[in-house]
Parts: structure tokens; sequence; C-alpha cells
């Protein structure tokens, strides 16, 4: 293995292991809750803890953590020694234009001046309305008057 490939190892694993250390101090979530919500297998995020990886992670799984977990998909990119245009290229399509009521919850996130309770039920909202059942159509439509 190369000086570089093995760094790039050292450097993802390193990665992967702070938000595995973030989710579970601020969030709780364990190993597998970390799997369920970001859709990546934990064997798949063990074996890149280990750095036991013979090619580069898929980057399709690697977008899917880092967006589970509200993580910037250019640090972990970087980690992986990818360039922003291979790594655009590898993760498919640009993002579409995120919302500016998200982006401002996102703000306050990362805002040393806004309290852990805060950026607690910030999360705790955000979660709740991730994973709730979708409302139907009609019942979405019932309040709001024709013509």
């Amino acid at each position: 293995m190369t000086e570089t490939a093995n760094a790039r190892k050292i450097a993802f694993a390193t990665f992967v292991r702070r938000a595995l250390d973030e989710a579970r101090a601020t969030r709780a979530w364990s190993g597998t809750e970390v799997s369920r919500r970001t859709g990546v297998s934990r064997q798949t995020i063990n074996r890149w803890v280990r750095g036991d990886w013979a090619s580069d992670p898929e980057a399709e799984r690697v977008v899917a953590f880092c967006e589970g977990l509200g993580l910037d998909r250019a640090t972990a990119f970087t980690a992986l020694g990818w360039d922003r245009q291979n790594a655009a290229h590898r993760a498919g399509a640009t993002p579409p234009p995120m919302d500016p009521d998200v982006q401002a919850l996102l703000r306050r996130l990362v805002d040393p001046e806004v309290s852990d309770a805060e950026k607690f039920h910030i999360r705790e909202t955000i979660r709740y309305l991730a994973y709730r059942p979708t409302l139907p159509i009609a019942a979405s439509n019932r309040g709001k008057r024709v013509g």
C-alpha cells in the first residue's frame, strides 16, 4: 500500500470515527441507529473505521453517510483525497438548492453562541419532521379554500 493511500485511509477513518462519536454524544445514537439513519450498513461503517477497504468507498454511500448525520460531504471527500471536480462526478449531479429556512437552521446548529439545549431541540424537531409519515394529499388540502 502506498503512503498516500494509507494516509487517506487514516484520514477517512478519523472522519468517520469523529462523526460516530458526535452522533453518540449529541444524539445518543448507537451504531445501529447511525446505520438506519444513513442507509449505510454497519459492516461498511466498521470497515471505514478500520481503514479496511481495498478500493475507494462508493461516493453514494459517503454522501448518504454525510447527509444522514448532517455533515459536509466536502470534508469527507477531502479526507479521501478526492478533488472537487472528481467528487462531484462521483456523487452524481450537484444537489438542489437548499431552502433558506433550512440554511438558517444549519447556521444555528454550528453557531457557538447557540446553546446546546437549543441545538438539541432544533435537531429533534428536524428529526421528527424528517421521519414522520407523509400526510395524504387530500388531508393536507382540507383546510384550504377553493375559489
